[in-house]
């Protein structure tokens, strides 16, 4: 029988070919509940075979429920196993192995179900999992689409609440009652105020606003290209931030909605841009202006501060120049209530050279801390503060108030303090102020004391001009422990570059005393104060062998009764008048001459301190009238005089020019009346020969009439005293470029100010030019070291010499163990007690 004959096998023998029915039921139960997917199995092999053309398929009611779109490929399968299943039990009828066969056939089968179990479980989890994703995928579409929604409203909503919150400030403010305008600001007042503050104290406010409003402008304009494209939220921040930077970037952009944003952003980016541009610019500007005004801060220390600006300021600048020149230069700084351009195009006209030193201008006031604080002051090794020019009782009422700020600074300071005076009234107060720390010079009577001494002393102007610059020799103070023991007479001549002139004894506090006993015995940390070309040029040497020179006794001239006239007023006239007082011999007359009321000049005389009755050696005469109007001058007798001083008047001091102009028209009238009254036969025989000009001119007249009297000019502008100088009209002019040649040294050593204010005193020591026969006879040879021990015995120190064909003295002459020839028309500069 063939085995598509044989009839479909029973029950019985499919459960008994089958044992694992239970196993097959339960498979149905489950693919029957599976849901139906639209899933083909028609890629397995084994699924596409052909079914027997004699089996019919079994329909079982658990595959019922299976979808149309898997059906047949799952009946396919279904039906070729229960056919394979027939197929098998036919074999083992007809078979005598079909038993064996059977059971391997019925492994077979178990393994080829539970296969397919797997793979349908793992289809169906693959289904479901698509269904996942798809669902998941609409779902986050959904959410995004609600978030871009979100951001664009909340970006517009963003815009929108500063015109509310604008508009609603201007309610309001106009909804107050207009009875309490005038009493209560409106609320838009009060707020631009409120941002006109922060903007004006915070220094950094407008960067700030600028990097808010920048930051601000990124992240709206990132909400509203969210909103309005399909990309991401980090994304469209990024973007957002290229059109702010870069305004082109817009033009790749498509569709309405992302190109009216991309817009929106580059037109707020550029206005940040063009902002940020000007706040830059400003700031450049401004750090510009600050360099170019002077309000930048000086990182300097050792320097000398200077603190003012006057006429004295170009010869200050130049002997401290020439101070620095052995150190290679040194830093100077200039603070004025001026521009700082003007300031270094004034010192850049100066006509010196500085010699290394540098000049750093700042603008601003002493009187401000701040300012101060600026140039370093405590940082400073010396600070000179200069009197203004013009009144003296402001200018001097100003320097105190700039002690007072300078002894406030909470640093404290490293130097001492040089002020220049215009009053010595106001010396005592400013001392009281400044303490220790204040050196003061009193600029009027420096000035008046040195045009006495030097009417008193023909050629001493030159003398003191050499020795106050650091130009030539001046004074220094330095300690030198070899001469500890020695007696002041042998380190007299110990110093072949140097003249010593006193010593600061270290037992009496640090006093200096000036022409001491040459029995006195220098002391351990006693200092020797010198005459030196510069502060390392000397040094003491072995002491040399000099001749003991024999004792010439020959008195010195008794001083005759003078007569001085004094041409203007000043504000100090009583304190020169002391001073003429204590220097001239009794019976010694001084004329004045002014345009001051006389019935006043007693009342202001009083006012200064003066006491006429204390008055011993002179006697006033007043005369009333103008210096500049030749008639004037004519009613006096001008040729009679010993020495006649041109004061800088009170009336034009606020004006140096104006000052000068006064005092060379006056200069040129005296000398002028003088020639005329001269004899015409004393002119015409007399052998002086001046300078250029010849004898029959009118200015050889007035140099031979210096002849007869000593005119001593006080001159406020150097330019003025070399105009002077150059026509020899007028023998001595004393300016302030001494006053600023004091102002240097002490400002270099503070020390050297007691050494000035004793040789400018009434009682002390002082400058004096004496003849030659008072220390040689005639034809002697003696050198400068030999002259210097015959001095001694005069309790003098010799300091210099002014040969009788030689127009300046040499002070600290070289080579003084050398012999030389004397005149005795030869005079020599002394330091001796006062006559």
């Amino acid at each position: 029988m063939s085995p598509d004959s044989e009839p479909s096998p029973s029950s019985s023998s499919r459960d008994w070919l089958f044992p694992s029915h239970s196993f097959a039921h339960s498979f149905d139960n489950y693919t029957s509940k599976t849901p139906k997917y639209p899933r083909r199995f028609s890629s397995n092999p084994r699924l596409s075979q052909p079914l027997p053309p004699d089996s019919k398929p079994h329909k079982t009611p658990a595959f019922q429920s299976v979808s149309s779109s898997n059906s047949s490929s799952f009946s396919e399968y279904k039906y070729a196993g229960l056919r394979r299943r027939s197929y098998l039990s036919r074999r083992a009828e007809t078979s005598p192995k079909r038993e064996e066969n059977g059971t391997v056939l019925q492994r077979n089968a178990v393994n080829q179900v539970s296969k397919l179990n797997g793979r349908l479980r793992a289809c169906n989890l693959l289904d479901s999992t698509d269904v996942i994703r798809s669902i998941s995928k609409d779902s986050e579409q959904l959410s995004s689409e609600g978030l871009k929604n979100l951001a664009l409203i909340v970006s517009l909503t963003l815009l929108s609440i500063p015109v509310v919150i604008l508009k609603y400030i201007d309610y309001v403010s106009k909804s107050r009652s207009p009875d309490n305008i005038s009493e209560e600001v409106s609320l838009s007042k009060q707020l631009a105020y409120r941002v006109d503050v922060f903007f004006s104290v915070h220094p950094y406010a407008k960067p700030l606003a600028l990097l808010v409003a920048t930051l601000l402008l990124i992240c709206l304009g990132g909400l509203a290209l969210f909103g309005v494209t399909d990309d991401n939220l980090a994304d469209c921040l990024w973007l957002s931030w290229t059109f702010v930077a870069d305004s082109g970037n817009h033009a790749n952009s498509e569709g309405i909605g992302p190109r009216l944003v991309s817009v929106s952003i580059s037109f707020g980016g550029m206005l940040i841009f063009a902002m940020m541009l000007g706040l830059v610019s400003d700031s450049i500007s401004e750090k510009f202006d600050s360099l170019r005004k002077g309000r930048s801060e000086v990182v300097e220390q050792n320097h000398t501060l200077i603190l003012g600006w006057s006429d004295k300021l170009g010869s200050l600048l130049n002997q401290l120049a020439i101070a620095n020149e052995s150190l290679g230069g040194g830093i100077v700084v200039v603070m004025a209530e001026r521009d700082k351009e003007e300031m270094e195009l004034d010192i850049s006209k100066m006509e010196f050279d500085f010699k290394g030193t540098s000049v750093i201008c700042r603008s601003g006031s002493p009187l401000i801390l701040a300012d101060l604080k600026k140039v370093s002051v405590s940082k400073a090794r010396a600070i000179i503060v200069l009197a203004e020019d013009g009144n003296a009782d402001q200018s001097d009422a100003r320097a105190l108030r700039t002690v007072l700020s300078l002894t406030g600074v909470k640093e404290g300071l490293r130097g001492h303090i040089v002020v220049e005076l215009s009053d010595l009234d106001n010396e005592v107060l400013v001392k009281l102020v400044g303490g220790d720390l204040v050196q003061t010079v009193v600029a009027h009577d420096v000035i008046g004391r040195l045009m006495i001494q030097c009417a008193r002393q023909p050629g001493l102007a030159q003398i003191w001009e050499d020795i106050l610059g650091f130009e030539n020799c001046e004074f220094y103070i330095k300690r030198w422990p070899t001469l500890d023991g020695m007696p002041f007479e042998d380190a007299l001549i110990s110093f072949p570059d140097a003249i010593p002139c006193g010593v600061k004894v270290a037992s009496c506090g640090g006093k200096i005393i000036m022409n001491p006993d040459d029995s006195y015995i220098l002391q351990e940390g006693d200092e020797i104060l010198v005459i030196a070309e510069d502060d390392d040029s000397y040094a003491p040497a072995e002491l040399p062998m000099v001749k003991q020179a024999s004792f010439i006794n020959i008195a010195r001239p008794a001083k005759m009764p003078q007569k001085i006239l004094l041409c203007g007023w000043r504000r100090d006239i009583d304190d020169m008048i002391v001073v003429l007082d204590a220097f001239l011999a009794p019976g010694s007359e001084l004329w004045m001459f002014n345009d001051v009321p006389e019935n006043d000049r007693e009342k202001k005389l009083i006012d200064g301190g003066l006491d006429l009755s204390r008055l011993m050696n002179i006697s006033l005469v007043n005369r009333e009238g103008n210096a500049v109007i030749r008639r004037h001058l004519e009613s006096l007798p001008l040729e009679s005089f010993d020495s006649i001083l041109i004061l800088a008047d009170e009336s034009v001091e606020d004006s140096a020019i104006q000052a000068d102009s006064r005092s060379l028209a006056t200069l040129l009238l005296i000398r002028d009346i003088q020639a005329k009254r001269l004899p015409y036969r004393e002119a015409r025989v007399s052998q002086v020969h001046r300078g250029s000009f010849s004898q029959g001119s009118w200015i050889g007249e007035m140099q031979q009439a210096s002849d007869k009297s000593v005119i001593i000019s006080e001159i406020l502008d150097p330019r003025t005293k070399n105009l002077l100088s150059m026509s020899k009209i007028s023998d001595y002019v004393l300016s302030n470029e001494l006053v600023s040649m004091a102002l240097a040294m002490v400002a270099e050593d503070r020390q050297i100010n007691d050494v000035l204010e004793e040789l400018f005193a009434e009682e002390g020591n002082e400058l004096h030019i004496r003849q030659a026969d008072l220390y040689l006879r005639k034809g002697e040879e003696l050198s400068v070291l030999e002259v210097i021990l015959r001095a001694r015995q005069r309790r003098e120190i010799v300091i210099g010499y002014r040969s009788a064909n030689a127009e300046r003295a040499v002070i600290n002459p070289p080579l003084k163990s050398e012999k030389r020839r004397w005149s005795l028309q030869d005079v020599f500069v002394v330091i001796a007690e006062k006559e």
